[in-house]
């Protein structure tokens, strides 16, 4: 029986479905914006709001769990350097879906995942100088 069991198995082992999660989550982070297909998304949206709760705590403790959960050093860094920050008085939701309609090949439904406050995530883009006028 499926008592409690509310993740769905996307046809992959389950070593294989943690592994997509913490991949989704870890390039959420690094990219602050992803695209996938929509019930991925609903999944990784599930670990990405659990994490950043953790961050928001920005204990040893909450660091040493969020690099268990993310593969890579560097979006761990970024998770408490910059994303708790500009999440600190949210109380939840820290995502968003944006549907974008069906894939070409197999009409499987994409969206992209991204975070709420992404404007104050985002690092802000170095201006350039005008560029010169040749004579």
């Amino acid at each position: 029986m499926r008592h409690q069991r509310v993740m769905k198995k996307f046809g992959r082992s389950m070593e294989h479905r943690k592994m997509l999660m913490k991949s989704l989550v870890t390039n959420l982070i690094l990219a602050e914006s992803i695209k996938t297909t929509l019930p991925k998304a609903k999944e990784a949206r599930k670990d990405a709001d659990k994490i950043v709760t953790i961050a928001k705590k920005g204990d040893l403790a909450a660091r040493r769990l969020a690099s268990s959960r993310l593969v890579q050093p560097a979006a761990v860094k970024k998770l408490f350097e910059k994303i708790a920050p500009a999440m600190k008085d949210r109380k939840g939701g820290y995502t968003r879906i944006i549907k974008l309609g069906t894939r070409r090949g197999d009409a499987a439904e994409m969206c992209i995942l991204q975070w709420v406050t992404a404007a104050e995530v985002a690092e802000p883009a170095a201006e350039k100088e005008p560029a010169k006028e040749v004579k």
